[in-house]
């Protein structure tokens, strides 16, 4: 036997040995935990309830009963001064962008993909620690948020939950041509990811995008309001490119939100399919009839608008004078819009646009939706149980209720008397570990 086939087969039976003894090791002891909750805001019901325990067994909830209840060998958490509510849903973020810190036209041809790669790991530990354990990202470099996403799954990031849209879709000179404005020759792939003309380069896209390891689709058929040279009331995808995307991707079972400004475009975007309508400024009464006949969410961003307002008005030198002019327009009516949205029955869910306004102040929204009209509790069933539907994953988030993942936080007030508690989270649990208390 040569020297060669002796070291394979020592290797084999090293490999052999090592495998039975991984086999013959004993599984790690399951955690059991109980929280005793003062108040219980469940994500499934408009009602509370007063002195919870909530048993989880590793990372789901098993149980949900009255009373202040213990059981051996489970470790108890006392919130039973706190109100308990499920972990809070962002379906709107932006982890790879932060608007506000320098120049956007300077930053974009000084920083790189890797540089917002790396300042997105900073952005998902303070979303996650703000309350907010899952997030529908919705716009960022498909490579760069595929691996942050990735990332956090393994364990390697701190972070919330993440479902990823990569670059976002839509037409050359739209909202997702990030070269508009620029010389051609200092064009890069994220600049221009995402530009799609024509059906064809609609669906070879979206394909793409699935082979890449996205979840979602974001698809642009309105012009934007921080983008160059484009006009939010306009539709600028045609209806076909907007049915190719659609098409394409619920058959890879996908869905598809679109950043619609302009009545015309959100209609239109409905209509065909979209699962959900980003912003909706400028919708109107027969818009929202549209949206409600085919259950077509709105996420209304009103913490965006507000933001970019500000902006314009006490920091011009932050937005050109052509985006400063959209914003001062968009801003004001956002508010509005969302009540009326609401009153008309359109199903709403929590978005924020995080990364136009800091990450991490995602909480703000509560506030802006309950001064528009909208009640608390039904902005918190916005950020829990109806962000879990229009995400597709209601088995899993959303709600404190058996076999969900035990994402849980506290607050030491109540956000139905006190909306901005929501902005003061003192405790955060993910997937049944605690990585926030007493405010630490």
């Amino acid at each position: 036997m040569t020297n060669s086939i002796k070291r394979g087969s020592a290797m084999i039976a090293l490999s052999a040995g090592l495998a039975i003894s991984l086999l013959a090791a004993p599984a790690a002891l399951a955690k059991d935990v109980i929280i005793h909750a003062g108040q219980l805001i469940d994500g499934v019901s408009r009602t509370t309830r007063s002195n919870v325990s909530i048993l989880i067994h590793d990372d789901r909830i098993v149980s949900v009963t009255p009373g202040f209840t213990e059981q051996a060998g489970a470790d108890v958490i006392d919130l039973s001064k706190s109100t308990v509510l499920p972990g809070l849903i962002d379906a709107h973020v932006h982890l790879l962008l932060q608007l506000g810190s320098g120049s956007p036209m300077l930053n974009q041809v000084t920083r790189t993909a890797y540089d917002e790669l790396l300042d997105g790991i900073g952005y998902a530990r303070k979303t996650l620690f703000a309350g907010f354990t899952s997030v529908r990202d919705v716009g960022g470099y498909t490579p760069a948020i595929v691996a942050l996403k990735k990332a956090v799954a393994a364990g390697n990031v701190t972070g919330p939950r993440m479902w990823v849209a990569g670059s976002i879709l839509g037409p050359t000179g739209g909202h997702a041509d990030f070269s508009t404005g620029f010389d051609e020759a200092l064009s890069k792939p994220e600049w221009t990811d995402g530009i799609i003309d024509g059906p064809e380069e609609a669906i070879k896209a979206v394909r793409a995008h699935h082979r890449a390891g996205v979840d979602l689709i974001k698809i642009v058929p309105s012009g934007g309001v921080a983008s160059v040279g484009d006009d939010p009331h306009a539709q600028l995808m045609t209806d076909a490119e907007i049915k190719a995307v659609v098409e394409t991707a619920h058959t890879l079972h996908m869905k598809v939100a679109a950043h619609a400004h302009g009545a015309v475009a959100v209609d239109h975007a409905s209509q065909i399919g979209v699962d959900s309508i980003e912003h909706g400024s400028f919708a109107n009464d027969v818009s929202y009839k549209i949206m409600k006949t085919n259950g077509t969410y709105l996420v209304p961003t009103l913490i965006a608008g507000d933001t970019v307002v500000q902006y314009a008005k006490m920091h011009p030198e932050i937005l050109k004078p052509s985006v400063a002019a959209k914003a001062l327009a968009v801003g004001p009516v956002m508010s509005q819009n969302a009540f009326n949205a609401y009153k008309a029955g359109v199903k709403m869910a929590f978005g924020t646009d995080a990364g136009v306004y800091p990450h991490g102040q995602n909480g703000r929204e509560f506030e802006l939706l309950v001064k528009a009209g909208i009640p608390a509790i039904d902005a918190i069933l916005m950020a829990t149980s109806a962000a879990a539907d229009l995400i597709g994953d209601a088995d899993d988030i959303g709600t404190i209720q058996p076999g969900r993942y035990a994402d849980i936080i506290a607050t030491s007030g109540n956000p139905l008397t006190d909306i901005t508690e929501l902005q003061r989270v003192a405790f955060v649990m993910k997937g049944g570990q605690i990585v926030k208390q007493a405010g630490q």
